[in-house]
């Protein structure tokens, strides 16, 4: 059985990792398991920084945001040469596996390490909720309360001044967080990369949403790297009733104590991790699929598409 295991977190950071290296140590000690934390991900496994972790070193972590260990990226680590050094330092530590927080990008390193000979586990943290094989990640709970929290903030002082918000949230290049976003807050729109962008179709609506049935704000909730919100504020200004405002929510998305849903979530899959170590099992990602905890293979979860919101799609556009 496996005696020594290592966790990492990769890639941006998102509410809950905290509860993901929480659980993957004391369930491993538990067991009679050692745990090492690596600091700042990959590259600390690369430049050899880690501390073992007791019982009490992961107390008091559950509720904060971030990462107690850190998160850096590498792009290097696809060089061989490198992955091959980060071996060096594990087998010195006498760690025998891992276990991986992270994105696709932290998948394919722990897929990389396990055709190498050390088994490594992923878990997905990301507010993006961006990751095949899960139908949800580690701080996209999270982050869709700071989200709705934001906008209805927003929808009071835009019903006062016949105002139309346009919300950039986060995503890249998936739009699980405006589309949950938009339906969470009753937006008038949402634009995402499965809607695209049609700038005339958006000012035609807001024609007739001021001049038809006259409200007297809207709300449009926007996914990150669509389109220029700065600039489509301006043009709903010039081209209609509304007073066209742009709001980026940026990095305080990421921030925050994590909602009870992902502090749960993210202690389930910990303890699966390390279940799936103890077993011997290693190049698997742990997710989240029809309200069960399960794995598969990272390589196939990299292969799967993402989750069709066509249904939720249709839903936001009956409740407008």
């Amino acid at each position: 059985m496996v005696r020594k295991i290592g966790v990492l977190t990769s890639g941006g950071d998102a509410p809950g990792m905290n509860a993901a290296i929480r659980a993957v140590t004391r369930i491993a000690l538990r067991n009679g398991i050692d745990v090492v934390g690596i600091r700042n991900g990959y590259k600390g496994l690369l430049e050899d920084d880690m501390t073992e972790f007791n019982r009490t070193d992961v107390s008091d972590i559950l509720d904060r945001g971030g990462t107690k260990l850190g998160s850096a990226r590498l792009p290097e680590f696809k060089e061989e040469e490198i992955q091959d050094q980060c071996i060096e330092n594990l087998n010195k530590h006498g760690i025998e596996a891992l276990v991986v927080i992270g994105g696709d990008g932290s998948y394919r390193g722990a897929l990389a390490l396990t055709k190498k000979g050390i088994n490594c586990i992923g878990l997905p943290g990301t507010i993006d909720n961006d990751i095949p094989g899960t139908d949800f990640t580690i701080g996209f709970d999270t982050a869709l309360h700071t989200c709705v929290e934001n906008v209805d903030k927003l929808r009071d002082t835009s019903s006062s001044h016949h105002r139309c918000s346009i919300v950039e949230v986060m995503g890249n290049h998936c739009g699980d967080l405006a589309l949950y976003t938009a339906i969470s807050c009753g937006a008038e729109m949402v634009i995402s990369p499965e809607t695209g962008y049609d700038e005339e179709e958006v000012l035609e609506k807001l024609h007739y949403l001021g001049d038809v049935l006259n409200k007297n704000h809207a709300i449009i909730i926007v996914s990150e790297k669509v389109c220029d919100v700065e600039s489509l504020a301006k043009k709903v200004t010039q081209h209609t009733s509304f007073s066209g405002r742009a709001t980026v929510l940026g990095h305080i998305q990421r921030g925050g104590s994590p909602s009870a849903s992902d502090r749960v979530l993210a202690s389930k899959m910990g303890e699966k991790a390390v279940d799936l170590l103890m077993s011997g099992v290693g190049g698997h990602c742990v997710g989240i699929v029809n309200n069960e905890i399960m794995s598969l293979p990272i390589e196939e979860a990299l292969e799967q598409p993402r989750n069709s919101r066509k249904k939720l799609y249709r839903l936001f556009d009956r409740l407008v």
